[in-house]
């Protein structure tokens, strides 16, 4: 197995009301998942391959839970990552050289059966963990953008975070409200609007999550 590490942050928005069931063991809001999220690499290798500075970004959909399966998703790669960095990312992203269950890469590519081509695009990302605030862009395939969850009362920011001991994804994550817009790709997401996103640092390698 290749020895891979990435270290590096990430917003995802799905379909689900804020804090998103999936974290908690629920069943998701409306029955269905749907998520897009997108990877900003500060440092990390696979093998040999460097993939410091790269960008990556992900579309998932499954018609239930994403433990019951027959999904399907489709990868974008950074459009400034060489074929052993294209290479790389897709055998991360897919749960290769990954021990059984230890990221949201191995589970998620283990639940989608479907697995559309991997695409190329400019991906441009302004992401900021402490403000909750993202403005994302997969070139000719999807629009993430996130902001604080406004309080139910006041309207004013609403800060809340969780913590996953035992996550395979993150150890900690700070919750916002997003929408995804997708413009072209292999899949429509039409409800993400306004319901749950995430910010995490990442600091995944093939046997999970490294915990400080």
């Amino acid at each position: 197995m290749t020895d891979w590490s990435i270290q590096g942050q990430e917003v995802a928005n799905c379909n689900c009301n804020f804090g998103c069931p999936c974290q908690f063991g629920v069943l998701p809001t409306d029955g269905s998942c749907e998520a897009a999220v997108v990877y900003d690499i500060k440092k990390g290798h696979h093998g040999n391959t460097n993939l410091d500075g790269l960008r990556a970004a992900a579309v998932y959909k499954w018609p239930g839970a994403i433990h019951e399966g027959d999904g399907e998703m489709q990868l974008i790669i950074d459009e400034r990552a060489d074929d052993a960095q294209r290479l790389a990312l897709e055998k991360i992203m897919t749960g290769q050289d990954t021990k059984e269950m230890a990221t949201m890469w191995f589970v998620f590519s283990a639940m989608c059966p479907t697995k559309h081509d991997t695409l190329t695009a400019p991906i441009s990302s302004k992401m900021d963990l402490e403000e909750r605030k993202a403005q994302v862009s997969v070139d000719g395939v999807f629009e993430l953008a996130a902001k604080p969850i406004p309080h139910i009362l006041t309207g004013e920011p609403h800060r809340i975070s969780i913590n996953l001991p035992h996550g395979f994804e993150f150890a900690t994550a700070e919750l916002a409200s997003g929408a995804t817009k997708t413009l072209g790709g292999a899949i429509d997401l039409p409800k993400n609007n306004g319901t749950h996103a995430h910010f995490a640092s990442l600091h995944l390698t093939g046997e999970g999550v490294v915990r400080a």
